[in-house]
């Protein structure tokens, strides 16, 4: 029996639920607490150091999370729409990353 089949039979017996994703899910979602913690706590002390500045940091922050998720979800179930989201997520985590750590360097 393949993997998709067993998947789906666990499915249809459990009423539709996906255990093993909400599993996946509910791990990914203690790592991007982490991650979101760490990210702020970060740009919190860069900014303070730089004397302030436009936040793009909050961006980042607000990025993070689906970003981290996706990642999570991706690792464990090799799903192409979560690798797409991730990669587009953490473009923009990197992309108000750098924007943010601009600004407070003095950039505009």
């Amino acid at each position: 029996m393949e993997k998709e089949e067993i998947l789906a039979r666990s499915r249809e017996e459990n009423g539709g639920r996906d255990f093993y994703g909400q599993e996946v899910e509910k791990q990914g979602n203690g790592a991007a607490g982490i991650a979101m913690a760490a990210l702020a706590t970060a740009f919190f002390l860069i900014q303070l150091a730089a004397g302030g500045g436009m936040n793009w940091g909050l961006y980042a922050i607000v990025f993070c999370r689906p970003a981290v998720l996706a990642w999570a979800k991706w690792a464990k179930l090799r799903e192409g729409r979560q690798l797409s989201l991730a990669l587009a997520c953490t473009a923009g985590v990197a992309l108000f990353s750098i924007c943010h750590v601009y600004v407070l360097l003095g950039g505009e």
